[in-house]
């Protein structure tokens, strides 16, 4: 293993940049810049339907405005590409077969049906469901045969008995029994990779010498400790960070609060805000401040000071943040990051026609747009229960939460894609469009009459449109239903 300390990060482009990435990418950065060593960015697109270039670029940006820059990576190379698990194939293709060569691997020719019998036997018998080895006994040259011969297949790591030890620098030992692992699969029958060898590859190729990342991969290094043994590499250094927690304690997620680090982006956070507050989820200073800069954390960041106690992303504590550091600017600076935030070029140009046919004189326009540059509309009760129709306001919050889903499903958030999804979604559930959008419209708007909904919602993006549905759903459910008229 190298002396000079390299770290990385592997986000999967296929949604919106999240806040756990810049999360983990922070201390990442943070214990390579300490150390004097090299931070990199690697891309995970290995999930062909989801991954899209677009999503790729929102995740360059999106670190960058947190101020993170990398040393290596797909936009500004390095030694060790490409940086893309897309452009790899060949060399994860190499790799399993080596594995499949020594024996630490092998071909597994079970059909998808076949294996859908081999759970529901074990569901039956109340067993641990996984892959139960059934290919493990062919003989290698036989296997091998049928691989040539193009025999449909995937490869599977050779589980070996006994248990593993990970060392974790900030959990100590975790031993997990051997047993408890199915035979996992490394090579899919398209010939991609799973992420369990695509990692343990690209890191070691890489000469990552300390893989820091969530807790949630604590159960799936047992298995990399396997694959490095099985090429006979060293492994890295492993410390895996607290999940960040909602208040309830519960893992993070977009049900309960906005997790796009683009929503934060777009509703005014500060950069520096918002890397101060990452670095206060789970990391304390010494003197115990709370307000600092980039640089001091840099200084000051030790994996002693990590808490593994569930840090809570709480949204009231980074708006309070990010008040303090509002306040303490000087106004014209202030000026300058006003203006740059409401009336960026791109998005005042995106703007005006929305507002131009609603305008008599220029002061007009930013009452037409004024839903554009809040946080989150006021949502009036009355326009609300009028936006239900005949439903109940259960049943229209229940509405939004199914089209909520529609639109984080799509790989990309523009004007046609949106229409196309919501008209389908109209017709999946027989009503009219007219029914859904205006509901949308007081929802995205506080308005029951607006600009054009959809250019609208293109125009605040994915990630606060969704935020603002969500908020909208919450708004009905708690409303009380009109008591009914007697007579």
């Amino acid at each position: 293993m190298s002396d000079t300390v390299r770290v990385r990060i592997a986000p999967s482009p296929t949604g919106d940049p999240h806040v756990g990435t810049a999360y983990v990418g922070l201390i990442n950065y943070a214990y390579a810049r300490q150390n004097k060593g090299q931070f990199l960015l690697r891309i995970e697109d290995t999930d062909r339907e989801r991954s899209t270039r677009e999503s790729e670029q929102a995740i360059y940006d999106s670190l960058r405005w947190v101020g993170l820059e990398w040393d290596e990576g797909p936009d500004v190379g390095g030694p060790f590409g490409p940086y893309r698990q897309s452009e790899r194939g060949d060399i994860y293709r190499e790799h399993a077969m080596l594995l499949v060569r020594s024996g630490a691997a092998y071909p597994c020719f079970c059909a998808t049906e076949e294996l859908e019998k081999i759970r529901l036997r074990q569901r039956e018998l109340k067993r641990q469901t996984g892959y139960d080895g059934t290919c493990r006994g062919i003989p290698k040259e036989q296997a091998l045969a049928r691989m040539a011969a193009g025999e449909p297949h995937v490869i599977r790591l050779r589980v070996p008995e006994g248990r593993t030890t990970v060392i974790d620098r900030l959990r100590g030992n975790v031993e997990i029994e051997n047993e408890q692992i199915d035979d996992q699969v490394l090579l899919k029958t398209d010939g991609f990779p799973t992420y369990h060898l695509a990692n343990v590859v690209d890191d070691h190729l890489m000469g990552i010498t300390d893989v820091i990342r969530a807790e949630e991969w604590i159960s799936s290094t047992p298995k990399h400790l396997m694959l490095y043994t099985a090429f006979g590499w060293q492994p890295p250094r492993f410390a895996h960070l607290p999940l960040l927690r909602n208040k309830d304690k519960s893992k993070i997620s977009k049900r309960k609060n906005p997790v796009s680090l683009l929503y934060y982006q777009q509703i005014g956070v500060l950069p520096e805000t918002m890397r101060n507050f990452l670095a206060l989820l789970g990391h304390s200073m010494p003197d115990e401040r709370e307000l600092f800069e980039l640089d001091e954390f840099v200084k000051e960041f030790s994996f002693d000071r990590v808490s593994l106690g569930g840090p809570v992303f709480d949204i009231e504590k980074l708006l309070w943040l990010n008040g303090m550091r509002i306040r303490a600017m000087a106004p014209e600076v202030l000026a300058g990051r006003i203006r740059d935030h409401l009336y960026a070029l791109d998005r005042l140009t995106a703007m005006v026609p929305m507002a131009q046919e609603r305008m008599r004189t220029l002061g007009d326009f930013a009452e037409v747009t004024s839903f554009y540059l809040v946080m989150t509309p006021k949502l009036a009760a009355d326009d609300l229960r009028e936006a239900c129709k005949t439903r109940t306001t259960k049943e229209a919050a229940t509405l939004l939460a199914g089209a909520i889903e529609k639109l984080d499903a799509l790989r990309a958030f523009d004007k046609e894609l949106v229409e196309t999804t919501l008209r389908a979604y109209c017709e999946e559930l027989q009503i009219t469009t007219g029914d859904l959008f205006g509901l949308f419209r007081v929802a995205i708007t506080g308005r029951k009459a607006a600009p054009p909904l959809i250019e609208s919602m293109v125009i605040l993006g994915r990630a606060v449109s969704s935020q603002r549905l969500r908020a909208a759903a919450e708004a009905l459910k708690a409303l009380p239903e009109p008591k009914k008229k007697e007579g």
